[in-house]
């Protein structure tokens, strides 16, 4: 990522979260008020927006330190972890929401339609505003992703809880105030999935989701010189950045560097930015059979 986007997504982390912060105090404060689940569970939920993004936000710089004796990668993977915790964090949210949802639903209670249209229509504008200062990197980093994905899905749920207002307003049908507060929670969770499975499979060294192993491997066999391919593995140093480590066959060892410089621009090219490789004579055979991969030719 060039300076000038890193600058920018760094203000755009800065911003969203001063906004969403004012509003998760003012939205707290009228859901109490008017006595609104809608309100209370949409707050709920737009505070954890503000933690995934102090989280995404420190992650993020976090990626820039420097590799150590210790850290030999840098703190990359703190990127990977973030958008896993903050996919955690946001079910949490959701059964929250689920479990005062039914509560209300149970046990409807009036509640104020123009106060909740209000607060609502404030917080279509702020998240709107604010997923739209992400929509341009967001294709760069699963982190900037999950936070664009969540806040445009929040500006989706709080077009609901305005519509929840005016059906109140209008018919004094209180019990639709907590079947929107479950709706939400469908919402979230069907907005979460995606990035609590990514983010898992990550943390577990997993290929990641944009990069396809066979096409991988059709890449290094197609190279001139090249006989055979073993011990591939792909895996993840963040949210942007991808490695992998092979072992090569080839038939002429005094190609190797010209060989190894063709592969690295071509792995280059379709996403892997981290390559090792280990160059064996045709005619070798690699002792290391305790670490197989699912190629081996």
């Amino acid at each position: 990522m060039h300076q000038y986007q890193t600058e920018t997504v760094q203000k755009a982390f800065i911003v969203g979260i001063v906004l969403n912060s004012i509003f998760v105090i003012t939205e707290f404060i009228a859901g109490i008020w008017s006595g609104s689940m809608g309100l209370l569970s949409d707050a709920g939920h737009n505070l954890g927006d503000v933690f995934s993004l102090i989280l995404a936000m420190i992650a993020f710089r976090l990626a820039k330190v420097q590799a150590t004796k210790k850290y030999t990668y840098g703190l990359r993977k703190s990127t990977i972890l973030v958008s896993l915790v903050n996919a955690i964090i946001l079910l949490i949210t959701v059964g929250i929401i689920i479990a005062e949802s039914i509560d209300k639903l149970r046990n409807p209670q009036p509640v104020q339609g123009m106060v909740i249209m209000i607060v609502a229509g404030i917080g279509v504008l702020i998240n709107a505003v604010t997923a739209w200062l992400f929509m341009k990197d967001k294709e760069h980093d699963l982190n900037i992703k999950g936070a664009f994905l969540h806040l445009a899905a929040d500006a989706l749920v709080s077009v609901g809880v305005v519509i929840s207002g005016i059906v109140i307003l209008y018919t004094d049908f209180y019990w639709i105030d907590s079947v929107i507060g479950l709706i939400i929670a469908c919402i979230i969770v069907y907005s979460t999935w995606n990035l609590l499975r990514s983010s898992l499979r990550l943390t577990l060294d997993g290929v990641p989701e944009n990069i396809d192993y066979d096409a991988i491997t059709k890449i290094i066999i197609e190279t001139p010189y090249v006989k055979g391919v073993h011990h591939l593995h792909i895996w993840a140093l963040s949210t942007t950045v991808n490695a992998l480590t092979v072992h090569v066959k080839i038939s002429d060892l005094g190609e190797m560097e010209n060989i190894k410089q063709q592969l690295k621009e071509r792995l280059h090219k379709a996403g892997i930015d981290h390559v090792t490789i280990e160059f064996e004579d045709d005619h070798c055979q690699c002792s290391e059979t305790q670490f197989l991969s699912p190629v081996q030719s």
